[in-house]
């Protein structure tokens, strides 16, 4: 299974990035085969809208199965929903934290968006 979490680097010791559509990449751990990559998400740091979108789809194609992140808006929840990603959310700590913590059962799937749009 494939997980991504939100990041503000491509180091395991980076911080979980607060914002899913604006993050600025994703960590995908693959936990088959127990390696991890960085996928780049600056192109929608800027954007003036549809980033929270536009990051469903980039997390989807990765094959992931459920985003860690720190907050997520309406139409990104539904884009996720819509590609079976299941959505945890974590207040804090690093990627391999949180890792650690979705591993470890202490991330528990959320029922919908926690912010409104455009925050």
């Amino acid at each position: 299974m494939k997980i991504a979490i939100s990041c503000q680097g491509c180091e395991l010791t980076n911080l979980v990035d607060p914002r899913f559509g604006r993050a600025k990449g994703f960590m995908i751990f693959d936990t088959e085969n127990d390696s991890h990559e960085f996928i780049d998400n600056t192109q929608n740091l800027n954007a003036a809208q549809g980033a929270g979108i536009q990051s469903a789809q980039n997390v989807a194609a990765t094959g992931a199965k459920a985003i860690i992140t720190g907050h997520v808006g309406p139409k990104a929840f539904t884009a996720l929903d819509k590609g079976s990603i299941s959505v945890h959310l974590i207040e804090g700590g690093t990627v391999a934290e949180a890792f650690a913590a979705y591993k470890d059962g202490k991330l528990v799937a959320a029922a919908g968006a926690d912010k409104d749009g455009h925050w």
